[in-house]
């Protein structure tokens, strides 16, 4: 317990906390992330366009721009003089990452648009589009989201097409005409083409300089 007067202990600098990083120290890693993760969080909910955001979540962006650090220090990289902080660093890092992640699910919708048409519900796999593995991960997102406010049968009748049932099993194992099975896979198709649509602006907004760090 502290008393009037006494010296609280300074907290340790950026830069000790690198060097001692650098010898193994956890209690180090530690210290850093709880001085930087909640600014990296607001940093990347300022960053990340309104699409994205449905896409990419917060905290996997900090988690992946402290693994990147962690790793370049093991490495050897980054410096940081006395007295200075390493949030230029983090931040520099953080928004690669976002300006990254935009550009992957951007690639995506343009690879499903060029290589499955309106019909990429019936007949997607990575290994039958030009698209392949981005597109197909990033497809797998938006059917997932369109998915989510659907009756549990619609769900069903989705699910069961994309996994290479024709409409007529899927009218049996879900009890229903073919008409309507045909009419809900097409009301999906509609949705997926209008999610697909959205947002094709830049999904990356850059912020001042803020200079350039040693290779990730």
């Amino acid at each position: 317990m502290t008393k009037p007067g006494d010296v609280l202990p300074a907290e340790p600098t950026d830069s000790s906390l690198l060097r001692r990083l650098r010898h193994g120290n956890q209690d180090a890693a530690t210290q850093l992330y709880l001085r930087y993760a909640d600014r990296l969080r607001i940093l990347a909910r300022a960053e990340c366009s309104p699409d994205l955001a449905r896409r990419v979540d917060v905290d996997d962006i900090v988690q992946s721009v402290f693994s990147s650090f962690f790793r370049g220090v093991g490495q050897g990289y980054y410096e940081v003089p006395h007295g200075d902080e390493l949030w230029k660093l983090f931040l520099v890092i953080a928004l690669n990452k976002i300006r990254a992640k935009g550009a992957y699910h951007r690639a995506a919708k343009r690879d499903i648009r060029l290589t499955a048409g309106g019909e990429f519900l019936d007949d997607w796999s990575p290994s039958s589009h030009d698209g392949g593995e981005t597109a197909y991960t990033f497809l797998k997102m938006v059917i997932d989201e369109a998915l989510t406010d659907m009756a549990a049968p619609q769900q069903q009748m989705i699910r069961l097409r994309i996994e290479g049932h024709e409409v007529a099993a899927i009218a049996a194992l879900t009890k229903r005409s073919k008409r309507t099975v045909e009419r809900v896979l097409q009301d999906f198709r509609n949705r997926l083409g209008d999610i697909l649509k959205q947002d094709d602006g830049p999904e990356y907004r850059p912020t001042p300089e803020a200079g350039e760090p040693s290779p990730e």
